[in-house]
């Protein structure tokens, strides 16, 4: 069975190794442009470029889709069975939705219909969602909006931040998109349901902008966007004019002035928030490392009193 695979980070470039190594063919693999990353601003390929390469697989990299005929023909030329989409960053046309015989299968990280959309890890551990999961979706025109072939649950452990479900989710999703694979390939056919039209929800781009803590927030939804924004784009405060990222903390009990810093020592920086107080376990001042609060408090404090902005 001949597959097309398109994706472009970690998560997608796990898929495709899973699906390389079930023995499935791949005649092509798609992946977004590669970017300048890093502090020399150096062109970087992606690391589904990077896994595709490593596989001896053909790889493309075209700016859109979208009424590009050259694209197009270059798809309909491998003459594909179906078509794997996770994370790939560019909207598929119906022109090339309907290219491959069975369609186009994405790789969805939520329990669909709920965090449809950019950013479904963040926003599942932002809204305290005790469960999450990966879904294998039948892919439409819409956003997220697809018959579900399958889903796959996860449940969020107490301390998860996005990067472990994230690494979580990425696993399950390897596996789910073989197995339906298999199926596909054995039955020749999947059988899907429609989403539930109750439960639709959003998750919206991530921005550096909203990871800035608000203190007069409760001290349980900070802890959650905490973990949430960890490791991107991080939440963080302004300490003496500069960016300070917190990246572990916990509520304790508490209260005072919200931002206040009510306590600071290797057990850990007590800050007041609008309902309780936030322990930070894991912070980072600008110009330094990710550091435990043990090696912070070993090297300097902030005075009870102060006020974090």
């Amino acid at each position: 069975m001949k597959v097309i695979f398109a994706g472009t980070p970690d998560f997608a470039a796990a898929a495709l190794n899973a699906i390389a190594a079930a023995g499935f063919e791949i005649p092509l693999v798609l992946t977004q442009p590669d970017r300048p990353k890093g502090r020399g601003m150096q062109l970087q390929a992606s690391p589904v470029k990077q896994a595709a390469q490593a596989l001896g697989l053909r790889v493309e990299q075209p700016e859109k889709l979208r009424n590009n005929t050259e694209a197009l023909a270059m798809l309909q030329a491998v003459e594909a069975d179906v078509m794997v989409v996770a994370a790939y960053g560019l909207i598929l046309p119906q022109d090339v939705l309907d290219t491959p015989q069975h369609g186009c299968l994405n790789i969805h990280a939520s329990l669909l219909p709920r965090w449809r959309g950019a950013a479904p890890i963040q926003r599942a551990i932002e809204a305290g969602d005790a469960e999450t999961g990966v879904c294998i979706m039948q892919m439409d025109i819409g956003l997220d909006t697809g018959n579900v072939v399958s889903e796959h649950r996860y449940a969020i452990k107490a301390g998860d931040t996005a990067n472990e479900v994230h690494d979580a989710l990425m696993n399950l999703g390897a596996a789910a998109i073989v197995a339906d694979l298999q199926r596909l390939q054995a039955e020749g056919r999947l059988k899907s349901e429609p989403q539930p039209q109750e439960g639709v929800s959003y998750a919206q781009k991530l921005s550096k902008e909203e990871a800035r803590i608000n203190w007069q927030e409760a001290a349980e939804l900070i802890a959650r966007k905490v973990r949430a924004f960890n490791p991107v784009p991080a939440a963080w405060v302004e300490y003496q004019g500069k960016p300070l990222k917190i990246w572990r903390a916990e509520t304790v009990a508490g209260s005072g002035r919200a931002g206040e810093v009510l306590a600071c020592s290797a057990e850990g920086l007590v800050v007041a928030c609008g309902e309780a107080a936030l322990k930070i376990t894991e912070l980072q001042p600008a110009g330094s490392k990710r550091m435990a609060i043990q090696a912070f408090a070993a090297g300097r404090t902030i005075e009870a009193g102060t006020v974090l902005a």
